[in-house]
């Protein structure tokens, strides 16, 4: 059995990171990371006629780069997880449907990209394959129109609110024969949906916060590890506010976060200058920091040995008119060079 404890598990033939690619969009570009992301295009619509066909094009910019860039070619790789926010997944529907690779497509929320890193991670291991590709994207306007209101609206957006990265991040993953210095996927942590009872839909990082705690302390008890055995933790998109509320809530426990962890939805924009409130969010947030800044800063060796969890607000804007709350997932993954 490769499952420790209560719901980690190791990742006997470590899978790795054979290449990597983010595309941005220009408002990220021109953010505190905007020197990473090489890939990124200054119209919001990335050629296309619409916001949604903008987010399917992030996608295959972002495969064809990876692929062009690895060397293999479609029939080299067995499967494909992609996911992203819009109804029936179609960003990566239509991104793969002249693909020749199997397909899965996931709806984890934000928390996609973890997801499927962590089910290509299992499936390599297992033997069911020898290469993978992950992918997610956001995009700012497509996902306000689907969540909250149509940008000609010109709704107020609240302090507790956070920015939809337009965003696309693409791993290859593989069992790494043929590359041996690359970051590679060494445990993972699936997360379970935590309910923090929190209704407003502005305030995605309260909503987050509590399954990241849950998984955080899963994870450090399963490995009998604490914060301070890791170079960097690095959660996906909870914001400020959300970010704030695991320090707390994980310091009332005994685990100190406070000199190692950090979180994708505060980096990638300067709240301040930017005016993106609390930060960050959506797929592309934390595929887009992973790829474009994360794997290129680890494999200079700034970090050796990371935590990265990506989390989720798998909440519907039907339900929450109908007063339901929000849950909310975080999944889990140790990477090390």
């Amino acid at each position: 059995m490769k499952k420790i404890s209560t719901g980690t598990y190791k990742i006997e033939s470590p899978v790795k990171f054979l290449e990597y690619c983010a595309v941005v969009g220009q408002k990220e570009k021109e953010g505190p990371l905007g020197d990473y992301f090489t890939n990124y295009s200054a119209d919001e619509y990335f050629g296309q006629e619409t916001f949604e066909k903008a987010e399917t094009q992030m996608q295959k910019e972002a495969m064809d780069h990876v692929i062009k860039k690895s060397g293999f070619t479609e029939k080299d790789i067995d499967f494909i997880f992609a996911g992203d926010l819009l109804n029936q997944c179609v960003s990566s529907n239509y991104c793969v449907r002249d693909r020749s690779m199997q397909f899965f497509g996931l709806y984890g929320a934000c928390s996609t990209m973890v997801e499927a890193i962590i089910l290509s991670s299992m499936v390599i291991d297992g033997g069911f394959a020898r290469r993978t590709i992950a992918i997610t994207s956001s995009h700012f306007c497509s996902a306000e129109r689907q969540f909250r209101f149509p940008l000609e609206y010109g709704s107020q957006r609240p302090p507790s609110s956070q920015w939809t990265v337009t965003g696309a991040g693409c791993v290859l993953l593989g069992d790494g024969i043929m590359r041996e210095e690359v970051p590679f996927v060494d445990k993972v942590c699936p997360g379970k949906v935590v309910d923090m009872g929190i209704t407003d839909i502005n305030n995605m990082g309260a909503a987050m916060a509590g399954a990241a705690v849950d998984t955080l302390k899963r994870y450090f008890e399963d490995t009998e590890t604490t914060p301070e055995d890791y170079d960097l933790i690095l959660s996906g998109d909870l914001g400020k506010i959300g970010h704030k509320i695991v320090i707390e809530l994980m310091g009332k426990d005994g685990y100190d976060m406070t000199n190692n962890y950090d979180d994708c939805g505060k980096l990638i924009f300067d709240a301040e200058k930017q005016d993106t409130h609390s930060g960050g969010s959506g797929c592309g947030c934390a595929a887009s920091v992973l790829t474009g800044y994360l794997l290129p800063e680890m494999q200079k060796k700034t970090f050796k040995n990371v935590l990265f969890m990506a989390t989720g607000a798998l909440m519907s804007p039907i339900l929450n008119q109908q007063k339901e709350s929000i849950p909310g997932i975080a999944h889990l993954i140790n990477i090390k060079i």
